[in-house]
């Protein structure tokens, strides 16, 4: 078993993309700790950091308690399991599995003995004598874990190993991904752009955008309690609706944030709602997912939101309903531009170094920062309601839930958590 430490982790590539920024990062031994993010925001470039595949541009990565950086692949002692399973065409699945501890010298009955245990273990036994041409993407797979296993390694770093499979396929395999881990005590990091896959198999996750790490904790605080804007939103089966509020406290007597149609009042005894007073008179971002919002009556008392249907979909096991209630609409807040911060934080012998990276060495000019939606940028005014039956709404007509205060997600406008004070 491994521990895996980053500690102020970038990555810059010619031109000045920047893939990782000042990423900061600890793995446990025996943990599983998945990388959670859209395309393209770093998570396989960390993978491949860690596994010696790319080169850090400044930070420090510690494997076990020992410095990595300069370290090759082989000596960190790690076993990759890659998206296509990159098994060796030419060599059966038994060649494949037994090509590790060939390498590593083990006698040829002992290689036997463990190939053929290893390959009834993931039910690939009746494959072992077929190449990887003939095998489903479910076997490749199973085959490209088993020859990680075999080697032993002191870390498992698996890059998306679901995505190219069907969705049956991808709930057996990890299923099994988890068990094996877990059984085999070895620390893992995972990478995977599912959140379904991310909740159901982590110990933690780590939650990345543009480079950024954006909240980091067990499945269940990153969904309940998350730490940006972003994190609520990535972690939503449905999309999230994200609702700017004016904040207001009526002659001190509660919180109210103004939606502009409807209200929601906040008590004094929510443990929030002094931290969100100190935002009065601004506005702040209010989450709310579809599936805590209750169709009630127009009687009905307690926190309320009114909207005009504007479409009902059915998506087969629930609807989703589309209601225009008028309440100003946000964007994911997204990071800042990571060039302009990365060289505010950065001096000496690395700032050179990502000087000339960017371009800006021998009086080159320096490229524009990509430009990005301002934090709180408004879009359609819709407020999306799950429901696990249809309602008896009809498009056109209005229609109220209910909101459970509790549960709402308080963001300040550049999307980072408003939390109760500390005691």
């Amino acid at each position: 078993m491994s521990t895996v430490v980053l500690e102020n982790v970038t990555k810059v590539y010619p031109g000045g993309f920047v893939a990782i920024d000042r990423m900061n990062l600890r793995a446990e031994e025996g943990e599983l700790l998945v990388l959670l993010g859209p395309s393209g925001c770093g998570k396989s470039t960390l993978l491949r950091m860690i596994a010696g595949l790319e080169e850090i541009t400044s930070g420090s990565l510690w494997l076990d308690g020992r410095l990595a950086n300069d370290l090759t692949p082989r000596e960190r002692n790690v076993a990759m399991v890659f998206q296509s399973g990159a098994l060796y065409p030419h060599r059966t699945v038994r060649g494949n599995l037994s090509f590790p501890l060939e390498i590593a010298g083990v006698e040829v009955p002992e290689i036997r003995e463990r190939v053929e245990a290893l390959a009834k273990a993931l039910q690939i036994e009746e494959t072992l004598d077929r190449r990887p041409h003939t095998l489903s993407g479910g076997q490749r797979q199973r085959v490209a874990m088993g020859r990680a296993i075999l080697r032993q390694p002191s870390l498992f770093l698996m890059d998306e190993p679901l995505s190219n499979l069907d969705a049956g396929m991808r709930t057996e395999l990890r299923m099994e991904i988890s068990s094996l881990v877990r059984s085999l005590g070895i620390t893992t990091i995972y990478v995977t752009h599912d959140q379904v896959e991310a909740l159901s198999l982590a110990d933690r996750i780590a939650i990345i955008n543009r480079g950024v790490l954006q909240d980091i904790g067990t499945p269940a605080q990153v969904y309940n309690d998350p730490a940006t804007a972003f994190t609520a939103a990535f972690l939503s089966s449905q999309q999230l609706n994200l609702l700017a509020a004016t904040v207001r406290t009526p002659q001190n007597q509660y919180v109210l944030l103004d939606f502009g149609p409807s209200q929601i009042v906040i008590p004094w005894t929510d443990p929030r709602a002094y931290a969100v007073s100190r935002h009065t008179g601004m506005q702040i971002i209010v989450g709310i997912r579809p599936d805590v919002l209750v169709p009630v009556s127009d009687q009905a008392e307690g926190p309320t939101l009114v909207g005009r249907v504007r479409t009902l979909e059915y998506h087969g096991h629930e609807w989703l309903a589309f209601l225009e209630a008028g309440i100003p609409a946000v964007s994911v807040p997204q990071p800042p531009d990571q060039r302009r911060h990365l060289m505010a934080g950065t001096t000496g012998k690395a700032r050179s170094l990502i000087r000339r990276m960017l371009g800006r060495e021998n009086g080159a000019a320096a490229q524009p920062p990509s430009a990005s939606a301002p934090a709180g940028s408004h879009r359609r005014a819709d407020l999306i309601v799950r429901l696990s039956s249809r309602p008896a709404w009809r498009v056109g007509e209005y229609a109220r839930v209910a909101v459970d205060v509790a549960q709402l997600m308080l963001f300040t406008m550049d999307g980072a958590r408003i939390d109760p004070p500390r005691r």
